[in-house]
């Protein structure tokens, strides 16, 4: 029971292909924007980071 032989350099090489092409494609939507889609995108993130820290609970504020 042998496994396949693969060559270790085209794995890397094939691997970061792949890590950059998804940085690609996230600067792409990124950056394709315009300024106020950009602008309302990231007060939205910023609103969404707010609710979920005001809705955390925190045990030493309890006072147990």
């Amino acid at each position: 029971m042998t496994g396949d032989v693969i060559n270790l350099r085209l794995a890397r090489k094939a691997r970061a292909r792949r890590s950059a092409e998804a940085q690609a494609a996230e600067n792409r939507a990124r950056h394709g924007q315009t300024r106020t889609a950009r602008t309302v995108q990231d007060a939205e993130s910023a609103r969404a980071a707010r609710e979920l820290a005001g809705k955390r609970r925190d045990d030493a504020e309890r006072g147990d």
